[in-house]
């Protein structure tokens, strides 16, 4: 099996995790439990469970000229990372996430951008090579929507698979959806981009068919412990994933797209590539925090064995 190559486009940030009980209401103050400073953000996150999982990762970002930003390049390069492009802004500080967890692993993030709003599509282009020979180019939506068109305009140009994992929620192009092979929603931003409530079997059915209509080639929907539904040439199915007992689901979303990726660019067919991603995705959510609890490959391999 040839190293799986992949490009990640995205944010970087640092997070900031509160353990409570609950998720506080608006405008209350309740008394949490441990807190947790970690490196994160939708497209790190990615990248280094990409690199942990034996994949060949560049990644494409901006980090603030900050402690932050200083912290985020160490931790990449300690990963195995490619960072040749990821620029350091001279202007804003890097992105932030505020984060609580409450006992089910359940959380609500707030999150401020910095840096990661100023990912231009010329910081893409100057990744054009890496792009053009990378298996996957993998995509969120933490950055500005110019610059994931741009990413995935160049990938499909050459022939790279292109996965889109849409989140935050938000509208998107046809143009854009066109030059996507993998689309990952959950059942929010499926409701979101297909226009329809996405709640049950039939939902998912529909909603996959509206964005395959679009354009999209393959529509993945994730659903947490249910595991997701797979939508695309071969079919539709539901994917199972592992019964476990979460403990944060902060990564786990992003544990399974950089799963996903790396499966693909392994060779694997759609449906293994989905089983491997859920369970990356389940093996995530057993521990805290966003990075720190990315499985390496050696993790993962152990716990599907213990899944068996």
């Amino acid at each position: 099996m040839s190293e799986a190559r992949i490009v990640v486009v995205g944010s970087s940030n640092t997070d900031m995790v509160v353990q409570s009980r609950r998720i506080p209401a608006p405008g209350e103050t309740i008394l949490g439990g441990k807190f947790v400073m970690a490196a994160g953000g939708t497209g790190a996150n990615q990248a280094v469970a990409a690199a942990r999982l034996g994949a060949s990762v560049t990644f494409v970002a901006r980090v603030g000229n900050d402690v932050f930003g200083r912290d985020a390049l160490a931790n990449f390069e300690k990963e195995g990372i490619d960072t040749r492009f990821i620029a350091i802004d001279p202007a804003e500080p890097s992105g932030v996430a505020l984060i609580m967890v409450d006992e089910k692993g359940e959380n609500c993030i707030s999150v401020a951008p910095g840096a990661n709003s100023r990912l231009s599509p010329d910081d893409v282009r100057r990744a054009r090579s890496a792009i053009e020979q990378a298996d996957v180019l993998l995509v969120q939506l933490e950055i500005p929507l110019e610059t994931v068109e741009a990413a995935a305009e160049l990938a499909a140009g050459a022939g790279t698979r292109v996965v889109l994992n849409p989140a935050p929620a938000q509208s998107l192009p046809e143009r854009l959806l066109r030059r996507v092979d993998v689309l990952t929603p959950n059942e929010t931003e499926a409701t979101h981009l297909a226009g329809i409530r996405v709640s049950g079997e039939d939902s998912w059915a529909l909603a996959a068919c509206v964005l395959r209509q679009q354009g999209v080639e393959t529509v993945v929907i994730t659903r947490g412990a249910a595991g997701a539904f797979l939508s695309g040439a071969e079919g539709e199915s539901g994917v199972p994933t592992a019964a476990i007992t979460p403990v944060d689901t902060t990564g786990a979303g992003d544990s399974f797209n950089a799963a996903l990726a790396v499966a693909l660019a392994e060779g694997r067919d759609m449906a293994s590539a989905v089983r491997f991603a859920n369970l990356a995705g389940a093996c995530s959510a057993t521990r805290l925090g966003a990075q720190p609890s990315l499985p390496t490959r050696e993790d993962l391999d152990r716990f599907i064995a213990s899944c068996n």
